[in-house]
């Protein structure tokens, strides 16, 4: 069979497989027959897996039956990057009549503007554009008089029942187990499509029920019999891979014909091929995830591991300009731990440039640190401009030569030069090194001195995770590093993150009139590539650079007293979840001896010393029965909790609150 007849077969099918969506395809055909009033910009939006791919592609086989170019970008490798959309683009703007198709516009959102009033003012005579997103379009382009004629949004919606029936009889799915698959999807094309794949698996005439994770189900019989052990392990690297290319999974299968298994990926009905490699759709990764994930939780972080490290070796080969996307991907791994309000949004990254200082810029570097942070900050970023301006960067709007926002990784060698107290922060924390753990012959430290933006200052942005991002490649790509440290003025909203990281706090030092955060993790007790595959798995956590010392508002090693009593609590809720039990404030206090090797067990042990003390009387064995069988054993519920301990639900809540009283005084002897 020809190339060109496997395209037409497989064009045909898919426009088979499309039904419904009248109103929408209405309005594309008047935009390209070139109708008069017709608009020259559609915007689709609407949920993943509802059907706007497969209306860019009915877009595509209606413009190529015309005769016009078709071009068309995938945004979710685009970097959210301007010049990368002129590059990918750039036909449009040279061919008259040309038909621009932008998908998964969501993940350079941040473009929209420059888009609408920039970039789309280039396009050839005569084009038109579609953009399919999740989010729905900036009003502007309504508020706007021109775009308001030109444009129009349309908002794709779940298929009805008789669109659903019928797009499952396209699917040759028997008409007796429509009824059942009609009503699990919902009218979403990419559920029903997943049920009419599995659809051959059941019994003749059974009627179809789903049962469990239903998505988790479909996808096994998706998938059905695999060829061999190393497809589906291949499958499995799918999941939870951003982007799968064939040097990740050659690295994570070994010796595998993972050539072989690579072709093969690519031909699954669920898995794109896209120009950075093969991208499941999100439901199926979902489900793949958590079936591994169920099924073989070993098997689950080893393949986590093996990914981290390679993704590591793609960071430490990366050019220049892709370095912060392989840490991107790298982070992906990670986009579902740690807590609810984790401030890193590892998919952000908007029309912003990273890059070195350049002289022109020190005026402007040195006017928004004084702004942000004050004359003593302004003053120690002057030192280290005339000291190490090569540890910069610099971070500008595309197009834009006006710097809006700056970092710098220092790097510090034993002996410090006589001028440290120009910064005292590093005065401060040379002090630290030198009691704590000094630098040996030959070693070197790194410390992320300085992370400022105007106006937003250190709270979660775009800005701010290039400034992570760009933190993460140094700590990859630098070789010998003995220690790290990073400083934020906004402590508080950066601890957890951190600390699921490793990174604890060791000193907090008064700049001016505010107080400067340092956290900070020894490489000599966990290198780089160890920390890696310690941090990819699910179940331990993190290990800590150094022993935490006391958070601002401490005196010595004593916490507040309200600080101690929320951390005892907080100890207590988080006892099954080790990330977020690592993170602990009681870590700061005399519960944990001074230089413990694993303050994290240090700490458990205390409290579980604690509630044994409780039982010096019949109210104290309460207490610790309590405690125990809600915090320690963990019933699901504090009702379940009550029923377990064979006593009325208030009863149960009056003997808890007493032992929590009781809990924190005995910790408090200790403290």
């Amino acid at each position: 069979m020809s190339a060109t007849g496997l395209a037409a077969r497989l064009a045909a099918a898919r426009a088979g497989a499309l039904v419904g969506r009248e109103p929408e395809r209405a309005v594309l055909d008047r935009m390209l027959s070139g109708a008069v009033n017709a608009p020259l910009v559609a915007y689709l939006h609407g949920p993943g897996g509802i059907g706007k791919s497969s209306l860019l592609r009915y877009a595509a086989a209606q413009a190529e039956r015309a005769g016009r170019r078709v071009v068309q970008v995938d945004a979710r490798f685009l970097d959210a990057d301007p010049r990368r959309i002129e590059e990918a683009a750039g036909l449009a703007c040279v061919e008259p009549g040309a038909v621009l198709l932008i998908d998964t516009f969501e993940h350079c959102q941040g473009l929209e503007p420059w888009l609408r009033d920039t970039f789309l003012l280039r396009l050839a005579e005569g084009a038109v554009v579609v953009l399919a997103s999740r989010v729905a379009p900036d009003a502007e382009w309504l508020l706007d008089p021109g775009w308001a004629q030109l444009f129009t949004h349309l908002v794709v919606r779940p298929l009805d029942a008789a669109e659903s029936d019928a797009l499952l009889a396209a699917r040759g799915v028997p008409e007796d187990q429509r009824g059942a698959f009609v009503a699990f999807a919902g009218g979403s094309p990419l559920a029903l499509s997943l049920a009419a794949s599995a659809s051959d698996a059941a019994a003749p005439g059974a009627p179809w029920e789903p049962t469990g994770d239903v998505l988790t189900t479909l996808v096994e019989r998706l998938v059905g019999d695999l060829p061999s052990p190393a497809h589906r392990r291949a499958l499995e690297v799918v999941a939870q891979a951003y982007v799968t290319r064939e040097p990740l999974l050659r690295a994570v299968l070994g010796d595998e014909d993972t050539a072989t298994v690579f072709s093969w990926l690519r031909q699954l009905p669920y898995i794109e091929a896209t120009p950075e490699g093969l991208h499941p759709h999100d439901a199926v990764r979902a489900t793949l995830e958590a079936d591994l994930r169920w099924r073989d939780p070993e098997r689950y972080d080893d393949v986590r591991v093996r990914i981290s490290v390679a993704c590591l070796q793609a960071v430490r080969a990366a050019s220049e300009d892709d370095v912060l996307m392989r840490v991107a991907e790298w982070m992906f791994l990670f986009r579902t731990q740690g807590s609810s309000d984790n401030p890193y949004e590892w998919r952000a990254h908007p029309q912003v440039e990273d890059t070195p200082l350049r002289p022109g810029d020190v005026p402007d570097v040195l006017r928004m640190a004084e702004e942000t942070e004050g004359r003593v900050s302004a003053a120690a970023v002057a030192h280290w401009v005339r000291r190490q301006p090569e540890a910069f960067r610099v971070y500008r709007y595309a197009g834009s030569a006006t710097p809006v926002a700056f970092m710098a990784i220092l790097r510090l060698e034993a002996p410090l030069p006589d001028d440290r107290a120009e910064d005292p922060v590093i005065a401060a924390l040379w002090d630290y090194v030198e009691a704590a753990a000094p630098l040996a012959k030959g070693e070197h430290l790194g410390i992320r001195r300085f992370a400022v933006q105007p106006g937003w200052h250190q709270r979660p942005s775009p800005l701010m995770d290039l400034v992570s991002r760009r933190t993460i490649a140094e700590e990859m790509r630098t070789r010998g590093r003995a220690v790290t440290f990073t400083v934020f003025e906004d402590g508080e909203r950066w601890r957890r993150y951190l600390a699921e990281a490793g990174l604890l706090e060791v000193v907090a030092v008064d700049v001016g009139e505010r107080k400067q955060h340092v956290f900070g993790r020894d490489w000599r007790r966990q290198p780089v590539e160890q920390w890696v595959e310690h941090r990819a798995r699910t179940t331990v956590a993190p290990v800590a650079g150094w022993t935490p010392v006391p958070a601002a508002g401490g005196s010595g090693d004593e916490l507040p007293r309200a600080v101690f009593e929320e951390g005892v609590l907080e100890a207590l809720r988080t006892w099954h979840a080790p990330r977020e039990f690592a993170t602990s404030v009681l870590l700061q206090s005399r519960l944990v001896p001074h230089g413990s090797a694993d303050p994290v067990a240090d700490l458990r042990g205390a409290i579980t010393a604690a509630l044994d003390a409780l039982q010096v009387d019949p109210a104290g064995v309460k207490a610790h029965e309590a405690l125990t069988a809600t915090y320690i054993s963990a019933s699901r519920t504090h009702k379940a909790t009550a029923r377990r301990l064979g006593v009325p639900y208030g009863t149960y809540r009056r003997r808890l609150a007493l032992a929590k009283e009781r809990l924190i005084e005995q910790l408090l002897q200790q403290h």
